[in-house]
């Protein structure tokens, strides 16, 4: 008997299921469909479990600073205060493009024009019905009913809030001095759903609902979602394309660019990078150098070989330029003051 278990722990240790190297994270929805898939791939490659969770970007930002988790994700840049709370640097790896949408619960399931007018108004609450002639005027072809909008937007600290205040201040002087820009907001109206899952959930079963998700949510639930008008006055929608072009940027060292309301003529006008934050001295807490290893070499393969997963998933793969920027700060890291090797 003890010579038949011996023999079936050294097969699994053969195939590496004993000793599988664990990572945990946390953090933003927006990317989780995309993290999900990579993940699941990465393991079956090198036999490395990563655990996410997709709690919202704050939550991640803060359990990165608690040091819980071996990285974050988030979809907002830490700011000054959260920067200070880490005591020692982050990084910001930047794994795919995103773009947020406007989805909405209307008969016939329409693909409706907004502009950014609008939309603003909407979530100041000053506009409160779907038949206002300001939305009837830009579609003309779809006869609006007499219905109230029920304006949905996030409960959590999120990343996807940061990205949708950051495009509304940029187009409204009002929202970014009456609501501003943030991961959470004192919202004029609306009703709160938690993760882009729960937003998604609430505009799919509340007729007349309006809500802003990451493209992937409203896709996978097949919801509508609005062409919306840029800042060159063409309407567009988030494909592929539209959001690469609104990423066609310099990107600094750091990565930590804002990428909304472009100035490409073609361009998807609330586009974003999301990022993975972790720790550039790996060397903390009693941390095992191998961690910090597979740490790297993960964070390396999805910013490489990875991307082949980001566009069947509506997510944009990395332009050259912030590829190399990733690339870049992975390198960077250390461990106790040495090149991770």
């Amino acid at each position: 008997m003890f010579k038949r278990l011996m023999a079936i722990l050294a097969s699994l240790t053969f195939v590496g299921i004993s000793f599988a190297t664990e990572l945990s994270g946390a953090g933003a929805t927006f990317p989780y469909p995309l993290y999900s898939k990579m993940f699941s791939e990465y393991y079956k490659l090198k036999k490395v479990e990563v655990n996410y969770q997709p709690i919202g970007s704050g939550g991640g930002v803060q359990q990165l600073i608690n040091r819980t988790v071996d990285f974050g994700g988030t979809d907002a840049p830490l700011n000054e205060k959260e920067e200070k709370a880490a005591k020692d640097e982050v990084i910001h790896i930047p794994t795919c493009l995103g773009a947020v949408v406007l989805t909405y619960n209307l008969p016939g399931n329409p693909t409706i024009k907004l502009t950014p007018e609008i939309v603003v108004d909407i979530y100041l609450g000053k506009i409160t019905k779907w038949n206002d002639p300001r939305i009837t005027e830009v579609n003309p072809d779809y006869k609006f009913p007499d219905l109230g909008i029920v304006v949905v937007r996030r409960s959590d600290g999120s990343g996807t809030t940061f990205v949708f205040s950051e495009y509304l201040a940029s187009v409204s002087e009002e929202w970014k001095t009456k609501v501003g820009v943030g991961k959470s907001l004192n919202w004029p109206v609306g009703i709160g759903g938690k993760g882009n899952p729960g937003v998604a959930g609430y505009v799919k079963q509340t007729p007349g609902a309006i809500g802003y998700v990451e493209v992937a949510y409203a896709k996978q639930n097949k919801m509508p979602y609005a062409s919306l008008k840029n800042k060159s006055g063409n309407f567009v929608l988030p494909t592929l394309e539209s959001i690469s072009k609104a990423a066609d940027v310099p990107i600094p060292a750091h990565t930590k660019v804002s990428l909304v309301n472009t100035d490409n003529k073609d361009g998807y006008p609330i586009v974003a990078f999301t990022w993975i934050i972790a720790y550039k001295e790996q060397g903390y807490g009693g941390r095992p150098k191998d961690r910090a290893k597979a740490l790297k070499d993960l964070l390396y393969w999805m910013v490489t070989e990875g991307q082949k997963y980001n566009e069947d998933l509506d997510y944009g793969k990395l332009p050259e330029k912030a590829q190399k920027a990733a690339v870049d700060l992975i390198n960077s890291m250390i461990y106790n003051g040495k090149p991770i090797q």
